[in-house]
Order: C-alpha cells, then structure tokens, then sequence
C-alpha cells in the first residue's frame, strides 16, 4: 500500500505587502506542490507569483473550497491515497480558521495522512496579543449572524459570557460591513467594556487600538472594507 501524500497548512499574506512575514521555508515547500485547495482562483494565483515567479501556474491544480462550493473531499481523499501532496491555502492568514480547510484536513486524519501547519500570520493571535485583553482565556467566534436583531442578541450574550468568565470575545465579518457591526457593538455595550479593533494587520495602514465603549463613542474610525478582527473584553 503506497504512503499517503501529506497536507500542508500554507499561510498567506493578510496584506499584499506584507510579504516578509512568510517564512522562506513556505516558499520552498509551495514550488513543490503541484494541488492546492484554494479559496479564490485568482488571488491564490497572484500569491503563488509572489512568492516565486517562477512557479508555472498553469500546471497547477487549484481546487476550490469556500461558503458555497464545498471542497471535493472525495477527490482529496483519491489524490492523498495516491500519494499525492496537498497544500491548503485561505484568501488571508492560515488556512482551516474560518474558511472550509478544516474539512481536507478532516479527511487526511482519517485515512492517516500526515498534516504539516506552517507558521505564518494569523490575525486572531496577532490582535490578541496587541489588544491588552485576556490572552489566558479567550473565544474565536468567527462570524456573528449578519441581521441586526439576531446579532445584538449574541453581542450581548459574548459581552454577559466575557464579564463571567473574564474571557476575550474575538470575532470578524465581512470588510464592508465593520462600520455597522461597529456601531451595533457601541449600540449593545456597556459602556466600561473594551473593545479592541484591529484594521489593516501587517500592512502600512495597520491600525490596533483599544478603548471602552464610552471611549469609542467619541470618534470612530472608518473600517469600510478594511480587513479587521474585533475583540471584546468585559471582565
């Protein structure tokens, strides 16, 4: 029985200048790997041409996997049994965080093949460790519901589950739509609860600060389809 290709986890730039935070070691393992499970054709082909120009995109295999075309685990599964390597890339950061990844990684588990994360930028820690918050005890939700009532609901419930537990709330959504959970957040606070907004991560425009609710009322930055992670903190 042939040895099962390996998975590797390939993190990618949050930012289109910020190259430098790739390790050189990623680069060296992507001109190796002839299929990738992507989230976008096209950006993982510029981030592939980035790395090494001299990577032939054309040979490549770029599978699809995002919120509307689940990747095909039973081509991953095929390819892996023949000994196939496979690499896995997010549209930012390090794959299998909010994004389907976690699905490839499911089926090369299950079929013992080996899976290799590789360092790269994650925003989630990133903002972590610049918010002043809690990093001991902390939640990544990912996406809160898109609506404005069902998402005040769950604000306050990870505000009340923050103070209880004295545990830093972390979350995202889609760039065009930070300044409205922004204001839904300053809407459903209290205001002696912190509240950290990290824009930009890695890029010249980086923008992490932290205030209270009371605070940030007083002037709000525009987050208009700005990449940004928010941390809340009410312990």
């Amino acid at each position: 029985m042939n040895t099962p290709g390996k998975v590797y986890l390939i993190p990618t730039v949050l930012s289109q200048d910020a190259l430098f935070s790739i390790p050189a070691y990623v680069t060296d393992i992507a001109k190796q790997l002839k299929v990738f499970y992507v989230e976008n054709e096209r950006t993982a082909r510029r981030y592939l041409k980035a790395l090494d120009r001299n990577i032939n995109i054309d040979e490549l295999q770029l599978l699809l996997m995002h919120e509307n075309h689940p990747p095909d685990l039973a081509l991953a599964k095929k390819l892996l049994l023949a000994g196939s390597d496979i690499g896995i890339m997010s549209e930012a950061g390090c794959p299998a965080i909010a994004d389907p990844g976690h699905l490839v990684v499911e089926v090369a588990h299950s079929i013992d093949a080996q899976v290799i994360p590789m360092i790269g930028p994650n925003s989630i820690l990133l903002a972590l460790i610049a918010s002043g918050m809690n990093g001991q005890n902390f939640q990544f939700i990912g996406y809160l519901p898109i609506k404005s009532p069902e998402r005040n609901k769950v604000l306050r419930q990870l505000e009340e589950e923050s103070m209880r537990k004295k545990q830093t709330q972390i979350f995202i959504e889609t760039p065009y739509r930070n300044n409205q959970l922004l204001k839904d957040l300053l809407d459903n606070c209290k205001d002696h609860t912190k509240i950290c907004i990290a824009a930009d991560i890695t890029a010249p425009t980086e923008y992490i600060k932290t205030k209270t609710v009371k605070e940030w009322k007083k002037a709000l930055p525009e987050l208009h389809k700005r990449p940004a992670i928010f941390l809340i903190y009410a312990g």
